[in-house]
């Protein structure tokens, strides 16, 4: 088994290995900074839409139960306060839909890094194999 020698000595090839994963560490976080940035960014966007459409939505709205409540009274001869518990529990269901779909976008797993967990485990994948004690066999071979 023949396994090549570096000229490099021990001391030297350890300083290299803690400067390369130095650099290492703050690339990652720059890249988990930027990432985390980008992700709160669309967040933020989102729930400005959000805000703008509901404050334009509300108005319409009332005005659309208050005519669905004239008209199950007006058609169907309905009691205006039917009409009014008809529309307004239709109302309410739709709501609590709504509101359970908007809570379960607005979880934390949508604004993890997740490229950059994937690579400081790639990152990690790779560092274990340079260690083990079977590398230099490989790589020789």
């Amino acid at each position: 088994m023949n396994v090549p020698h570096s000229s490099r000595s021990v001391p030297n090839i350890v300083s290299d290995l803690f400067s390369q994963f130095t650099t290492l560490m703050r690339k990652e976080t720059q890249l988990a900074r930027a990432e985390m940035s980008e992700n709160i960014a669309a967040v933020g966007r989102g729930l400005g839409m959000i805000v703008g459409a509901a404050v334009l939505l509300i108005p319409a709205l009332v005005i659309l139960l208050q005519a669905g409540v004239a008209a199950l009274t007006d058609k169907f001869g309905m009691a205006s306060y039917w009409s009014a518990l008809t529309v307004g529990g239709a109302t309410l269901i739709v709501g609590i839909i709504l509101a359970a779909v908007g809570n379960g976008r607005l979880k934390t797993e949508n604004i993890m890094p997740r490229k950059t967990v994937r690579q400081l485990q790639q990152d990690a994948s790779v560092a274990k194999q340079q260690v083990s004690p079977n590398h230099d066999l490989r790589r020789a071979a």
